[in-house]
């Protein structure tokens, strides 16, 4: 399920106004403030030492905050200027702060508690903080959420990843290169969750070199016949879902279906039934992925160029045929004559 913010203001302002009825929140001049010092574990989730904010002065640029880790529940739309989004509420035209939404949208939808919720490193401090001293004062509940998982920062070729400095990679842009978009969750898998991952171009070729030569013994294991040994399978099996319960380990439940493949004491059948389990874990499309080589591109170009290239050979006039296999060669588009027809790539 995909909520947006913008069609559960309702809920934004209903959770708001039960903050504001059980006295956590205050208003001043520019909107509704939750007030920090109402709730005494605010600083227990990040460790925070509010301290030493009060030492530093971080009440902000807000003229009427009472403490500095207060955070806006709906700021008031300024009266010389009409934003994009604003809407009406009990407490004048406006629009929700950065917190409110996550928790309203939350509630709605997993109850006054849960089990997971995800997100990045840099929302402990600040955001995931936010949610839970709104959400546990409404509610009256501890904890609101059961577990936490934070990922950890994904580092792009040594730089911060951003739209201002243009150092962005789309999945479009591996799969211009021939790079599948399931080679970049075999990536991902590589590290864990919590570890910080380095992306540069080596690293994603190899990732899809790997995942390339999983999904080809992954193809050959499909047509395996022959009854599986539950003994046999039990060993890996219970290490490969040990490590995904050892806080979703995934390097090493993706080196145990390696494993898995290449175990001299199983049958083909039985390496197939693991490996089909394993990827209920991974979702590499294990069962359906083919190979690099068995995938056939596509390009409207480049295969009006192969068309064009079959036409020559059928009238044997190999010069023609040799100059637009180069001409595709030069732009890293290699050509494969199968008995099914030419089948191309690019490397």
């Amino acid at each position: 399920m995909l909520c947006k913010a913008t069609e559960h203001i309702a809920d934004q302002i209903a959770l708001i106004q039960t903050l504001e009825r059980k006295g956590f929140s205050y208003r001043i001049e520019d909107g509704l403030y939750f007030d920090t010092s109402k709730f005494p574990r605010y600083a227990e989730f990040a460790r925070l030492d509010l301290e030493a904010q009060v030492g530093a002065g971080r009440i902000g640029d807000v003229p009427g905050k009472r403490n500095p880790a207060d955070f806006a529940l709906w700021k008031f739309a300024p009266a010389d200027t009409r934003r994009q989004q604003e809407w009406d509420s009990p407490w004048g035209r406006g629009f929700p702060g950065w917190h409110i939404e996550c928790s309203a949208m939350s509630r709605r939808y997993l109850g006054n508690q849960f089990d997971i919720h995800t997100g990045g490193v840099d929302h402990i401090g600040v955001h995931h903080t936010n949610e839970i001293a709104q959400s546990e004062c409404a509610d009256d509940i501890h904890p609101w959420v059961r577990f936490w998982l934070h990922g950890e920062f994904l580092d792009f070729r040594g730089e911060k990843m951003s739209k201002s400095t243009g150092n962005l990679c789309v999945l479009d842009d591996l799969t211009d290169r021939g790079i599948a978009p399931l080679a970049f969750r075999y990536f991902s898998l590589q590290a864990h969750y919590r570890q910080q991952q380095t992306f540069t171009d080596e690293a994603i070729e190899s990732a899809a070199t790997g995942y390339d030569r999983l999904v080809a013994h992954a193809a050959q294991l499909r047509e395996a016949q022959g009854e599986c040994r539950p003994p046999s399978l039990e060993p890996l099996r219970e290490r490969f879902w040990d490590a995904v319960f050892d806080d979703l380990n995934a390097p090493r439940a993706l080196a145990l279906s390696w494993e898995a493949v290449r175990s001299e004491s199983l049958r083909p059948a039985e390496r197939w039934a693991l490996l089909r389990e394993f990827d209920a874990f991974l979702g590499l499309a294990l069962q359906t992925a083919l190979p690099r080589s068995q995938v056939a591109e596509s390009d409207p170009r480049i295969d009006a160029l192969i068309a064009e290239r079959e036409a020559a050979r059928a009238r044997r006039d190999f010069a023609a045929s040799d100059r637009i296999r180069d001409e595709l060669a030069a732009e890293g588009v290699s050509v494969e004559d199968t008995p099914e027809g030419p089948r191309w790539r690019r490397r």
